[in-house]
């Protein structure tokens, strides 16, 4: 049984009905992991991209204050 590391909800998936990379998301939480190995599954949280693409908007502006 896998759990989310977030909220501790059970997820019902399989070793073999994932693979790495995938990104699976939470049905309690809606958190999306992306699966790292399959035997054992070990997740880790996907990280919000659009964070970065706002960091590098404000550095080409020339706003380093």
């Amino acid at each position: 049984m896998l759990y989310c590391p977030e909220c501790e909800t059970s997820f019902d998936i399989e070793d073999d009905e994932v693979d790495e990379g995938e990104v699976i998301t939470c049905p309690e939480c809606a958190t999306e992991f992306e699966v790292v190995t399959i035997n054992p599954i070990e997740l880790k949280p996907v990280e919000e991209e659009y964070e970065e693409d706002e960091e590098e908007e404000e550095t080409e502006d020339g706003d380093y204050s």
